[in-house]
């Protein structure tokens, strides 16, 4: 059953997948005419489906109805609420609260007729169901992976934001190159000062008279 805790659209999946287990157990012992009942909101109750069966004998109906007891539990660890019907076998009734089995005796089931009984109800088959049900699964899907995208992105951008903004390189102290030594002239030589010309003297010429 449902509690508040649960997702209720996995809720209902699960409980497709334990009636289309089922129905695959009926179909697996031979089942006739297997119909599936998928009950009014309003006219069910608290079930929401019946699954319809017929055996052609006794044996058969409680061999069907121990399958379907074993899958479940087996598959699923459920068990039936109540069981109704299974020692004389020709009207077996599993009740698993959200749906609900009926094995007839193919005459009993004529008799009662269920499915006339319930006219509110959409009539599937076996086959149909697991259809519908593999669609309600795809579509689960679709919507699980956009959950977890849009989780994704407001994530990428608290992450982005934290991300310190890179530090441009500190520039290199340019180390001034020592200046190239300037030659130092060396003092010419002082040239040797040029003996001075020594004029000679005239004789006055009342000396060679």
């Amino acid at each position: 059953m449902t509690t508040p805790a649960q997702d209720p659209q996995a809720t209902r999946i699960d409980v497709r997948n334990q009636v289309q287990a089922a129905a695959a157990a009926c179909e697996d012992k031979k089942g006739v005419d297997t119909r599936i009942l998928e009950l009014d909101l309003i006219d069910s109750g608290l079930s929401d489906f019946f699954l319809v069966t017929s055996a052609t004998n006794d044996r058969q109906a409680i061999a069907i109805a121990d399958e379907i007891e074993h899958r479940l539990k087996k598959d699923f660890g459920v068990f039936p609420n109540s069981v109704e019907g299974r020692r004389k076998g020709d009207w077996i009734l599993l009740d698993y609260v959200d749906f609900v089995v009926h094995v007839f005796l193919v005459e009993r089931r004529a008799f009662y007729d269920i499915e006339r009984l319930r006219k509110s109800a959409r009539p599937l088959t076996p086959a149909e169901f697991d259809s519908e049900l593999k669609a309600a699964l795809a579509a689960k899907t679709v919507a699980a992976r956009k959950k977890a995208s849009a989780k994704k992105a407001p994530a990428k951008k608290a992450a982005a934001n934290k991300i310190p903004a890179r530090k441009a390189p500190a520039k290199k102290a340019v180390v001034p190159k020592p200046a190239a030594k300037k030659a130092v002239a060396k003092p010419a030589a002082k040239k040797a000062a040029a003996p001075a010309k020594v004029t000679p003297k005239k004789t006055p010429k009342s000396a060679h008279k």
